[in-house]
C-alpha cells in the first residue's frame, strides 16, 4: 500500500484533486464558520458579547427560542407515538388493508418540506376544501383556525414519520419471532409481549429517531413560517428576519450559533442515553417475524379505526392536490369540485408559459450543477479516504462532514457573512447575491452524504480486482477508470438521482441565497402560500407539487422499489449489513430519510 501510496502522490491528477479539496474545505467549510464566530463575539476586532447581551433583551427572539425547544420536545412524543403506531399497524399487527394503509402512510416520502407544509395550507387554511366544508357543519367557527403551534406540530407531526416507515420498519422487521411465541407460551398477553419484549429491543433506532425529530423541530423553518402566524414564531424564521438585515445579522449569528451548539450537545448527551442501555436477542437462531392477530374484540376495532383515520389525514392532501391541479381558478378560490370545470390548462400553462416553467428550470439548473459537482467531485475523495486510512484522509473526512453537524441555516448564513465583501480566497469576488453561492451551499450541504455513500461503495469492491489489475501492470488511475468506477456507478448514479431529487423542491436553503430573479420553486410555492395569492398562481403550484411527486416517485421507484417485488431476486434487495451500515451512519443524515434509504438499496444492485 506504501508502494501505492507513492505512486499516487506522484500523480497530476491526484495533486489536482487534493489541492482543489483543500482549497475548498479552506474556502467553503472552516472560514464561513471561523467569520460567523468572529461577527458574534469579536464584531470590531476585540473580545465583545454585546451580540449575547442584544440577544437576551430581545423579547421576540428570546421567546422563539422558547417557541423552537417546545416544538422539539412536543414532536418528539407526537412524531414517535404516531410513527411507531403506524408501522406497527402495518409491519406488526395483523390490520385489513394494511398494504393500502402503508401506501397512504408513505405519502409523505415522495413531498415534504415546502410542498408538504403548503400543501396542507391549501386544504386546511381560512380558503382550503377542508375548512369550507367544516364551516358549512359549524358556521360560528373561525376560519382561520388552522394557525399557530396547533397548526405546526400537527403538520409536522406527520410529515416527520418518514423516518419510523423506512428504519423503524426496518429494525422491527429483525425481531426475532421465536422470543415472542415463547413469551406467549409462558402466558403473556399480547400488550405485554409488545411492552416487554419488542419495544425494548427497538429501543436504539426510537433513540436515534428522536435525535432526528428533536432536530427537526429545532431548526423548523417552513411550517412556522407558513402556519405559526404571529403568535408562534420559532428561531429559523427569527434567523431569516435579522439576516435580511446588516445591522441585525450579529443576532442572527448568535442564533445560528445556539443552534449548532443544541445540535452537538444533544447528540452527545443522547448517544451516551442510547449506550447506557441493554438491547438482545435471545434467539441464536432467529425467525422472521410474522404478523399478530388482535385478540381483544374491542381493542381490534380502536386500532383498525385510528389506523384508517390516520390513513385519511396521511393521504387526503395528496389526494386532492393531485384533483385540484385539473380544476380551474374559480375552482380553487371556492375549494368545490364541479365536472365542468376540469381542465388542462394548468399543465398546458406550466409546460408552455415560460413565465411559468421558468422556476422550475431554475430549480433544474441548480440541482443538476450541484449534484454533478458534488458526485464527481467526491468520486476521487471517497476513494482516497477509504483506502488510505491515515491522520491526514482523517481529518478529511472530519471536515468534509461539518455539514452534517451544524443546521443549514448556519451554513447559509456564514456565506453571508463571509462573502458578502470580497475575499482573496475567492479571486476578490463578492459571492453574496449571485447566482453562484446558493449552488456552492447545496454542494456543501450533499457532500457528507454523497461521501459516506460513495465510500461504502468502494468499501465493497473485492481488493482482488485491483490486486489483479497492478499484476497485469495497470496504473492507479487506470485501475480507477477502468476497474473501480464501472463498479461503483450504478451507487454513483442512485445517488446522484436522489442528490438531484432532493434539491428541486429546496426552500430552507434557497430563501437566504437565492438571487432575486433566479428564484427557485421552493421559494415560488412559499409566496404561493400567503393569503393574497392569485388562484391561477395557486393553481400553478398544485401542478409543481404534482410533478415533484411524480419525480420523487419514479426516483424511489428506480433505485429502491424495484427489488421490492416476488418477482426480483432477494440478491437486490438491500442486505441487513448493508442496511445496518446505512443505519450507522451520521443521525444528521437521517434527515432526509428518502435519499437514505434509496441510496443504501442502490448500494446492493451492483452485488
Amino acid at each position: 500500500m506504501n508502494g501505492s501510496l507513492k505512486q499516487l502522490l506522484r500523480s497530476p491528477l491526484f495533486l489536482v484533486v487534493a489541492a482543489v479539496l483543500l482549497w475548498f474545505s479552506v474556502t467553503f467549510l472552516i472560514y464561513p464558520n471561523l467569520t460567523l464566530l468572529g461577527t458574534v463575539f469579536m464584531p470590531e476586532g476585540q473580545l465583545s458579547f454585546d451580540a449575547i447581551r442584544r440577544l437576551m433583551s430581545s423579547q421576540r427572539a428570546m421567546e422563539s427560542l422558547r417557541n423552537s425547544f417546545l416544538l422539539a420536545v412536543i414532536l418528539s412524543v407526537t412524531v414517535n407515538a404516531v410513527g411507531i403506531f403506524i408501522v406497527l399497524a402495518t409491519r406488526y399487527f395483523d390490520i385489513k388493508g394494511a398494504r393500502v394503509l402503508w401506501l397512504g402512510y408513505a405519502s409523505t416520502l415522495i413531498y415534504g418540506g415546502i410542498v408538504l407544509v403548503a400543501g396542507y395550507k391549501f386544504l386546511y387554511g381560512d380558503s382550503g376544501f377542508i375548512t369550507r366544508l367544516l364551516l358549512n357543519v359549524f358556521p360560528g367557527m373561525s376560519a382561520s383556525w388552522f394557525t399557530g403551534m396547533f397548526a405546526v406540530v400537527f403538520v409536522m407531526t406527520f410529515a416527520c414519520t418518514g423516518n419510523h416507515l423506512l428504519f423503524f420498519g426496518n429494525a422491527l422487521a429483525k425481531v426475532d419471532f421465536q422470543t415472542i411465541e415463547a413469551a406467549r407460551m409462558m402466558g403473556a398477553s399480547s400488550w405485554k409481549v409488545l411492552r416487554s419484549i419488542v419495544l425494548p429491543t427497538l429501543m436504539p433506532m426510537v433513540y436515534a429517531i428522536t435525535i432526528l425529530t428533536f432536530l427537526g423541530g429545532l431548526s423548523a423553518l417552513a411550517a412556522p413560517q407558513v402556519l405559526g402566524g404571529e403568535d408562534f414564531q420559532t428561531v429559523t424564521p427569527m434567523i431569516l428576519t435579522f439576516a435580511n438585515a446588516p445591522s441585525s445579522r450579529d443576532l442572527a449569528a448568535t442564533l445560528a450559533m445556539i443552534l449548532g451548539l443544541s445540535t452537538i450537545v444533544l447528540l452527545a448527551v443522547m448517544n451516551r442515553l442510547e449506550k447506557g442501555g441493554t438491547y438482545f436477542s435471545v434467539s441464536k437462531v432467529p425467525v422472521f417475524l410474522q404478523k399478530q392477530k388482535i385478540e381483544n374484540p374491542v381493542a381490534n376495532v380502536v386500532v383498525h379505526a385510528v389506523a384508517y383515520a390516520l390513513f385519511a389525514v396521511y393521504a387526503l392532501p395528496p389526494v386532492l392536490i393531485v384533483i385540484f391541479s385539473f380544476t380551474d381558478a374559480a375552482s380553487i378560490q371556492s375549494a368545490t369540485l364541479d365536472p365542468g370545470s376540469f381542465t388542462l390548462n394548468n399543465y398546458l400553462r406550466v409546460f408552455t408559459d415560460y413565465s411559468a416553467l421558468w422556476p422550475f428550470l431554475v430549480s433544474i439548473g441548480y440541482s443538476a450543477v450541484a449534484t454533478t459537482v458534488v458526485v464527481f467531485g467526491l468520486l476521487f475523495v471517497a476513494r482516497l479516504v477509504q483506502k488510505f486510512r491515515n491522520p491526514a484522509t482523517a481529518a478529511i473526512e472530519y471536515i468534509l462532514h461539518i455539514p452534517w453537524i451544524l443546521p443549514s441555516t448556519m451554513v447559509a448564513l456564514g456565506l453571508i457573512v463571509t462573502f458578502d465583501h470580497s475575499e482573496w480566497l475567492v479571486g476578490n469576488i463578492v459571492l453574496t447575491g449571485t447566482l453562484a453561492i446558493l449552488a456552492i451551499a447545496y454542494v456543501i450541504g450533499k457532500i457528507p452524504f454523497t461521501l459516506r455513500m460513495l465510500k461504502a461503495a468502494f468499501a465493497a469492491v473485492p481488493d482482488q480486482l485491483e490486486e489483479a489489475a497492478a499484476i497485469l501492470g495497470a496504473g492507479s488511475f487506470t485501475t480507477f477508470r477502468r476497474i473501480l468506477l464501472p463498479i461503483v456507478a450504478p451507487t454513483a448514479a442512485a445517488v446522484a438521482a436522489l442528490n438531484f431529487n432532493h434539491l428541486l423542491d429546496d426552500y430552507d436553503t434557497a430563501v437566504f441565497l437565492a438571487h432575486p430573479l433566479y428564484q427557485p420553486l421552493g421559494i415560488v410555492i412559499k409566496n404561493a402560500t400567503s393569503n393574497d395569492t392569485l388562484t391561477d398562481t395557486t393553481a400553478l403550484t398544485f401542478v409543481y407539487t404534482v410533478i415533484l411527486m411524480a419525480i420523487t416517485g419514479v426516483t424511489m421507484w428506480l433505485v429502491y422499489g424495484r427489488g421490492a417485488g416476488s418477482g426480483v431476486s432477494r440478491r437486490r434487495r438491500p442486505s441487513p449489513k448493508a442496511t445496518k451500515a446505512l443505519l450507522s451512519a451520521s443521525p444528521e443524515a437521517a434527515r432526509e430519510p428518502r435519499e437514505l434509504a434509496a441510496a443504501g438499496a442502490a448500494n446492493t444492485l451492483e452485488k
